[in-house]
């Protein structure tokens, strides 16, 4: 296992609401590069140096996890679409159907000038993800679209889901 990960890969401090152990590395930065670092970590309040690596370097660990594999994790789909636009709504919410068992639930926003904010919860493998998110963003009237993961899970909805397994 690397220096600093634990089982589930995650870089030591990055789980929600438990403490576990960490280990100290040393790294070498150019001074230009720590100076831009240091300035991160006070615009951004970063408790610290390694707080703010350690956010950095998730966030990256969750990217290469999502380019290399279908590892299950759960993220959102961000669209920012014409809500005038043809018959855009349904096709989304036809989408969504078509993936019912990754679209966990989908909150719309009305902003100004014909425009609606949906953000999708999902959850499933990284690669079909990308694609439910690509046939979403790809549809005519969407004006931007952006998929984010994380490696985690949502736990079962219903607790009756673990014993009928």
């Amino acid at each position: 296992m690397a220096e600093g990960a634990t089982a589930s890969g995650v870089p030591g401090g990055m789980e929600c609401a438990r403490k576990r152990p960490v280990s100290r590395i040393s790294l070498s930065l150019p001074e230009d590069l720590l100076y831009e670092l240091d300035t991160m970590v006070g615009e951004r309040g970063f408790a610290s140096r390694s707080q703010a690596v350690a956010t950095i370097l998730h966030r990256s660990l969750v990217e290469h996890r999502h380019q290399v594999g279908d590892r299950v994790m759960v993220g959102t789909i961000t669209l920012c679409y014409d809500h005038l636009a043809n018959g855009l709504q349904q096709r989304l919410v036809d989408l969504q159907h078509r993936y019912i068992a990754e679209v966990i639930s989908s909150l719309h926003v009305h902003l100004m000038h014909n425009q609606t904010l949906e953000v999708v919860l999902v959850q499933g493998p990284a690669d079909k993800l990308q694609t439910i998110a690509d046939s979403m963003i790809t549809e005519r009237g969407v004006i931007s679209g952006r998929l984010e993961l994380v490696a985690a899970m949502i736990p079962p909805i219903h607790p009756f889901q673990e014993e009928s397994a």
